[in-house]
């Protein structure tokens, strides 16, 4: 028989926004499949959890998909765990979970904490309907694009973006959108956690003067 593929949300910050079931999921399975072991060694430390860990992110999941597969197949089960989070989600988890439900092998969700819905419920922006786009393109003529394609939806749109474009994406947020209302989070749940509800050229403005620091999660 094949094992079992568990999709275990771990903490997006603060380590006790676990959950009993994610600490004896990771306590029973024959291996961790995590976007950075470093990373979730911390947290499994935390919880005296022992389980053997190796990596599974986005320049090695092709070949770290096909032997998790081959584990799987051979009747062992595999924690996929982000750094923050619900696996799936801006990350290659995707690749794998797909690749059990071709396989006929079970996939097991263990939900918990994400920061999409974190910062979407304390915004104070309308929840019924939204729109999750994760990270835009690098690139700035398709990021606009994006942005232009999604002014006319007239839904909640949650963003992810990196310390060092978010004064772009915001820029170009001022240009398509004007100058509305946004909200920016980032360390949510941590010592530093930070919600910022004001225009966009109020934030443009702060960054003038503060060096962006961690993952930004925008709201307009």
């Amino acid at each position: 028989m094949a094992g079992t593929l568990y999709i275990v949300s771990t903490p997006i910050g603060n380590l006790a926004d676990i959950t009993l079931r994610a600490i004896e999921t990771l306590k029973a399975v024959d291996l961790i499949a995590a976007e950075d072991t470093r990373h979730t060694k911390i947290l499994l430390a935390r919880y005296d959890i022992h389980t053997p860990t190796t990596s599974y992110f986005e320049y090695n999941k092709v070949q770290k998909t096909d032997y998790l597969l081959e584990v799987l197949q051979g009747g062992q089960s595999v924690a996929l765990v982000s750094d923050a989070g619900t696996p799936g989600i801006s990350d290659p988890g995707y690749r794998i979970i797909r690749m059990c439900l071709d396989n006929a092998i079970p996939v097991v969700p263990i939900p918990g904490p994400s920061g999409l819905v974190t910062a979407l419920t304390l915004s104070g922006k309308p929840t019924d309907r939204f729109s999750f786009e994760g990270f835009l393109s690098n690139k700035s003529a398709r990021r606009r694009n994006q942005l232009t394609a999604l002014k006319g939806e007239g839904r909640t749109v949650v963003l992810y973006e990196s310390p060092h474009r978010i004064v772009k994406l915001l820029e170009d947020i001022l240009e398509i959108y004007g100058d509305v209302d946004i909200v920016l989070a980032r360390e949510l749940t941590k010592v530093f956690e930070e919600v910022r509800r004001e225009k966009v050229s109020a934030s443009i403005a702060h960054f003038a003067s503060t060096r962006p620091r961690g993952e930004f999660i925008v709201i307009l």
